[in-house]
């Protein structure tokens, strides 16, 4: 059962959400390190695992929901955004699909994550689905410097960017 406070907290989350969809098409959720900001969800603990963000409201425009692990915040808004307006723009991107972006020198492919109601959360709530039917996500998993990607020998940061199917929030 939830308190008031928590209860009051969603209810501007719900809002929050519903109106900054309506305005832009969706919205970016980012969960960083520093523990969340729910009224007593985590009791203070902080996050296990790298930081992520991804898109609620592109399932809305009949696309898949955005997911990319372990970048920065800026660069999480970046990518979404940029992304974002493709899929509102028209563009269908689709497993397997190699990205580029102007301004940003990585790559990035297009994956499918199996387990998409061990993470986003938001969406979840958002399109009033249980978890498992869970709206679909796509991973956007990015190159290193020297054009690694994560499922490649030597990728730089294997620990910030877990393989789809491995990582919950």
């Amino acid at each position: 059962m939830r308190n008031v406070a928590e209860s009051a907290w969603l209810d501007q989350q719900d809002r929050h959400a519903a109106e900054t969809i309506r305005k832009y098409g969706w919205l970016i959720e980012y969960v960083g390190g520093g523990g969340c900001d729910v009224p007593g969800c985590c009791d203070g603990a902080e996050l296990d695992g790298p930081p992520f963000g991804y898109t609620v409201g592109l399932f809305g425009l009949g696309h898949p929901e955005l997911l990319i692990i372990g970048a920065p915040q800026a660069t999480t808004f970046g990518v979404l955004n940029d992304l974002g307006g493709r899929v509102r723009d028209g563009q269908d991107l689709v497993v397997g699909q190699l990205l580029t972006f102007e301004g940003w020198p990585h790559r990035i492919v297009v994956e499918a994550v199996p387990n998409p109601g061990e993470i986003v959360f938001a969406a979840n709530r958002h399109y009033q689905r249980p978890d498992e039917a869970s709206v679909p996500v796509y991973q956007l998993s990015y190159d290193d410097k020297a054009g690694r990607f994560p499922w490649d020998p030597d990728y730089a940061a294997p620990e910030m960017q877990p393989r789809p199917g491995t990582f919950r929030a």
